[in-house]
C-alpha cells in the first residue's frame, strides 16, 4: 500500500471515528428523550387529555423514534462494514444519517417544547413557544452552518471579471 492510500485510510478512519463520537452526544440525548416521552402516556393526567395533546404527543414520540433509528444507523453500518473496508461508505451515508436524525430530534424537541407549553400555558402561547423552539433549533443545528458553509465556499471561489 503506497503512502497517499494509507494516508486516505487513516482520513477515513479519523472521520469514521468522529463521527461515531459526535453520535454518541445526540444518542444520550434523544434516548433519555425518547424514555421520557413514552412514560408520559402511563400518567393518571394524560388519560385526560384531548385528541390535540394526544396527536402531538404521538408525533413527538414518532420523531424521536425515527431520531434514534438515523442515529443510531451510522454505529450498525459501521459494524457491519468496516471488515470490508468501506469506510467511505460509512463515512457517506453516515453523515446522511446523523442530518437526518438531527433533523428529527429538532422536531422531537420541538413537539417535547410545544406539549410542556400546552400543559403551563395553553393553546396560543404554546403555539409560539413551539415555533420559537423549532427557530432555534433548525437554526442553530441548520441554517447557521450551512449559512456559514457556503461563505467559506464563496470565499474560495476565484472572482471572476
Amino acid at each position: 500500500m503506497s503512502e497517499a492510500e494509507e494516508s486516505e485510510q487513516r482520513r477515513l478512519a479519523r472521520n469514521v471515528n468522529e463521527l461515531l463520537q459526535e453520535l454518541r452526544v445526540a444518542q444520550a440525548g434523544v434516548q433519555i428523550l425518547f424514555g421520557f416521552l413514552l412514560s408520559i402516556a402511563f400518567t393518571d393526567k394524560y388519560a385526560s387529555t384531548g385528541t390535540y395533546v394526544r396527536v402531538t404527543h404521538l408525533a413527538t414520540v414518532l420523531c424521536a423514534a425515527i431520531a434514534v433509528a438515523f442515529l443510531t444507523a451510522p454505529a450498525a453500518w459501521h459494524r457491519v462494514l468496516f471488515r470490508q473496508g468501506r469506510r467511505e461508505d460509512v463515512v457517506a451515508a453516515g453523515n446522511t444519517f446523523a442530518l437526518i436524525g438531527l433533523a428529527f430530534l429538532a422536531l422531537a424537541m420541538t413537539g417535547t417544547v410545544l406539549l410542556l407549553a400546552e400543559v403551563i400555558l395553553g393553546k396560543w402561547p404554546s403555539v409560539i413557544v413551539g415555533v420559537a423552539a423549532f427557530v432555534i433549533f433548525s437554526g442553530l443545528w441548520f441554517a447557521v452552518p450551512f449559512a456559514s458553509s457556503r461563505r467559506a465556499r464563496e470565499r474560495k471561489r476565484p472572482n471572476v471579471a
